[in-house]
């Protein structure tokens, strides 16, 4: 037997599926026999009422009958009991029993019995009061240092406390800001009331302060409340321990201060009269709950506290003194003196196990045998020690990590299909009246090893959707293979700014070690794009040069291309789900193509299409000098568009948001005054408030429809500019000649893995970015080099600086800045233009305007096609 388990003392179970809660127990002379020794009272939520007076059993033995004092059942559900001084008169003690809607006070008296059975005891109902309100929980005291008699205040569900002076009624206040009751304590040394908060903080009202404010039946708003309608409710200290609190308790400390001992989800804390904290406990296991009492050494505290795991721990303050084990999780604990046994621990659980148990200990009779005893031979244990020495280096000199060169434990490949899927497996879609395509994915997992619990989580870029994104795997034994398949479809009406799709595949070694396995795959561009017309006009183009001679469009675009035509050989169109339309032109004497669209962020997925198409089909004839470039002027203004838009979504998004939790508000305290006239006695009129109800919830339901409107189409302008942004980060690219690692380094200053939320967006992550690359790799000066950049990232008031980042940001580029990492890239260095041109010459008046850069009459001027005019006969 374990020497740290709680000793059973006496213990029994509580009726038949039955609850319990920490208010169900309670330990005290009920029946004023004068001894000093307590009884057991248990209430429990159908409703009866338990007095135990327990005597000590023998092993094997159960409780006797005698021990239950009496059994009662009540109407109404049992939220809490405590016995105090609450009839007016006498100083005796009596039973308080707290209903959701009553508080019954009951006198507990014996009488003396002649026979076997022993004596007789009943309850008599002193009196009781119906309450108005749902009650949460309640606390007595001799509120405002009344002496020889108990006070009762009860707090309901909606924050409300009520003090009862006994028999009477005394008055109600609301606790200001109050959305869920808490626990509930009264301190006698400071004549105040302690509770937490919904806000997770612990909050102090004197009752003085208490007892002069508003009435809650007068209870007005906050702003009638400033104009002097009645005394406000203020706090008189708060401290914010952030969690929620299970129970409070205030106990002595010395003769001249008490403390405040509160019990949260993680931690306890022991505070001072003022709301300072004595100290405070990080506890191991979740708590169920303590009892903080007087030590015997003096200027500390002991405290019991329970927790889930069956365990109860005694704390000197913070010093853990003894860990003992419990048969049960106890949801309630208390000390008592049970016929002259003092400190015996009493604990009920939720389930009704109530158990008096004490932490002595018993002698133990087992004996362990004696071992048998022998001598050691040292020469093996040095070979032995070696041989383990050898093996501990081996592993050491291979390394933890698996080696790059070992084959891997799994391998994960994906194949799309080439053609669209017959029948298409698109659901719930939101593209309009064109039929939406499917395409299946296919991926294949092979391991070498055994390997269990595999998980495959397959991400596309919305408004991208899968048909299934999570499959398990368990690879029993070694050599397996399993093979997915998943249908990818659009599913809203707009374009993704990706056709990547990424599966990710998590799984441990054998030796424990986790692992993760990418594999990147291409959707095709037909799973988003149909055959479309020409069209003769646009508002956007732009224009690739080439190092080679054009190539015919059909032989690029095979899939697209609806018949072989002579005059169609150089023009192509593309039609894009939901109704846009791209153009595509290759010159028949010069090196350059040219895509066109009504829209700006349309043309990205062609053009990016093109230039992969042009690579490919260039690298299959064995050209390896192929390259791309562009010479036009950045499309910046368009951009800047984009920018405005989306910024201005978020804008509107906030305000609706901040709109719609004005009228929630305004919306519960119409409700909360009609609930107010409905249940009072003699009903005032309404005044109209159920027709400013009915309103204001009309407004509620149009708000939210209008906050979920504006999320749509902030997703959709996200997704619109993230395709802006790769089309520039494209030109860019071109336009400079970027290498591999200045394009990642332009990416992830452009492209920021998180989504648009109310703490965070797009707008101020890229701007810190770009300011950091102008204060580092991009500096022209040590002056820009010192600047400090905002360390907090907040919502901007204005797009204004961002676009000016940007477009300093093209003007370094310009001038044959690089982009690097590396720390001597912060130096000032000399800018070189390539091909040698000679640097432009930096000066003070550096930040430029927008329409340097975003001239759009001049993007076809300066980059002229002898088919830009042929094109209009064309499609004539």
């Amino acid at each position: 037997m374990s020497l740290f388990k709680a000793r059973d003392w006496w213990s029994t179970v509580l009726g038949e599926k039955e609850e319990f809660d920490q208010g169900c127990l309670c330990l005290a002379d009920v029946d004023n026999s004068g001894n000093g020794q307590d009884k057991i009272i248990v209430g429990s939520f159908m409703g009866y009422l338990r007095i135990f007076n327990p005597h000590s059993v023998k092993t094997g033995d159960g409780p006797q009958a005698e021990d239950l004092l009496l059994e009662v059942q009540l109407r109404d559900p049992v939220l809490q009991v405590e016995v105090g001084k609450f009839v007016s008169g006498t100083e005796m003690l009596h039973l308080a029993v707290l209903h959701s809607r009553k508080l019954c006070v009951y006198s507990v008296s014996g009488t003396l019995g002649n026979v076997e059975h022993g004596n007789q005891y009943q309850i008599k109902l002193m009196y009781e009061h119906h309450l108005q309100r749902t009650a949460c929980n309640m606390t007595y005291g001799p509120f405002g240092g009344i002496k020889g008699r108990d006070l009762i205040c009860i707090q309901s569900m909606d924050g409300m406390l009520m003090v009862f002076e006994q028999e009477s009624y005394a008055f109600g206040r609301f606790l200001p800001g109050s959305l869920l009751p808490g626990p509930l304590a009264y301190s006698p040394r400071t004549d105040s009331f302690i509770t937490v908060s919904s806000c997770r903080q612990v909050e102090s009202y004197k009752y003085q302060v208490l007892a002069f404010a508003t009435d809650a039946d007068k209870k007005q708003e906050t702003e009638q409340q400033k104009l002097g309608s009645g005394k406000r409710l203020v706090v008189d200290w708060t401290l914010n321990i952030g969690e929620q609190a299970l129970d409070i308790r205030i106990i002595p400390f010395n003769q001249s201060a008490s403390s405040v001992f509160v019990l949260g989800e993680r931690n306890f804390f022991c505070l001072k009269d003022n709301g300072q904290i004595r100290f405070m406990k990080k506890v191991d296991c979740s708590p169920s709950c303590f009892l903080p009492y007087c030590s015997v050494s003096e200027g500390t505290i002991n405290t019991l506290i329970g927790n889930h795991n069956h365990m109860l721990h005694v704390y000197q303050d913070v010093t853990l003194k003894w860990a003992t084990q419990l048969p049960h999780v106890p949801v309630a604990v208390r000390v008592g003196s049970l016929h002259d046994l003092k400190g015996v621990i009493v604990t009920l659980s939720d389930d009704g196990h109530l158990q008096c148990s004490y932490l002595g200990t018993d002698p133990s009779l087992f004996q362990a045998p004696k071992v048998e005893s022998r001598e050691l031979n040292y020469d093996e244990l040095d070979v032995e020690l070696k041989e383990l020495q050898r093996i501990i280096k081996d592993v050491k000199s291979q390394g933890v990590w698996p080696m790059t060169e070992r084959e891997d434990d799994l391998k994960v490949f994906a194949v799309v299909s080439s053609n669209l899927d017959s029948v298409s497996q698109a659901t719930n879609v939101e593209v309009g009246t064109d039929s939406v395509p499917s395409i299946t994915v296919k991926i294949t997992l092979q391991n070498r090893v055994v390997l269990q619990k595999v998980k495959l989580s397959v991400y596309v870029q919305p408004p991208l959707a899968l048909t299934c994104d999570q499959f398990t795997f368990d690879f029993a034994v070694p050599d397996m293979t399993s093979i997915v398949a998943f249908s990818v479809y659009l599913k809203r009406n707009y374009i993704p700014s990706e056709l990547e799709g990424n599966a990710v595949v998590s799984y441990s070694r054998p030796t424990g070690i986790p692992r993760v396995i990418q594999c990147k795959f291409r959707l095709p561009l037909k799973l988003i794009c149909l055959p479309g017309q020409p069209s003769k006009t646009a508002s956007h183009k732009l224009t690739i040069d080439t190092n080679k001679s054009p190539v015919s469009l059909p032989s690029l675009f095979p899939d697209f291309a609806n018949q072989p035509d002579d005059d169609q050989m150089n023009v192509m169109g593309f039609r894009l789900l939901g109704g846009s339309r791209v153009t595509l032109l290759a010159s028949r004497t010069s090196q350059r193509y040219r895509i066109q669209s009504e829209q700006f962020e349309d043309l990205w997925l062609i053009t990016n299409e093109l230039i992969l198409r042009l690579q490919d089909y260039f690298e299959k004839q064995g050209i390896k000098d192929f390259a791309c470039s562009f010479s036009g002027c950045m499309p910046l203004q368009e951009y800047f568009e984009l920018i405005d838009h989306h910024f201005e979504l978020r804008i509107n998004g906030e305000k609706l948001e901040e709109l719609l939790s004005e009228r929630a508000v305004q919306f519960r305290a119409i409700q909360r005054r009609l609930l107010t006239r409905f249940r009072d006695k003699t009903p005032a009129p309404l005044q109209h408030l159920d027709t400013l109800l009915d309103g204001t919830y009309k407004q509620v339901i149009a708000l939210a429809d209008a906050v979920e409107e504006n999320q749509d189409r902030l997703l959709q302008s996200s997704a619109g500019l993230r395709s802006a942004t790769h089309l520039l980060i494209l030109l860019v690219r071109l336009w400079q000649k970027l290498s591999a690692d200045q394009t990642a380094i332009l990416e992830a200053a452009f492209l920021p893995l998180q989504e648009d939320t109310q703490e965070l967006g797009w707008e101020e992550t890229v701007d810190a970015a770009i300011a950091h690359l102008l204060k580092t790799c991009l500096s022209k000066s040590s002056k820009e080099q010192a600047l400090n950049l905002s360390s907090q990232l907040t919502i901007p008031k204005d797009t204004s600086r961002l676009k000016k980042h940007i477009t300093l940001l093209c003007d370094r580029l310009a001038k044959g800045g690089r982009l690097c990492l590396s720390t001597d890239a912060a130096a000032p260095q000399a800018m070189v233009m390539p091909g040698g041109c000679t640097p432009i010459p930096e000066s003070d008046t550096e930040e430029r305007s927008p329409e340097e850069f975003t001239n759009h009459k001049h993007l076809i001027a300066e980059t002229p096609m002898p088919e830009a005019a042929a094109l209009q006969g064309v499609l004539e």
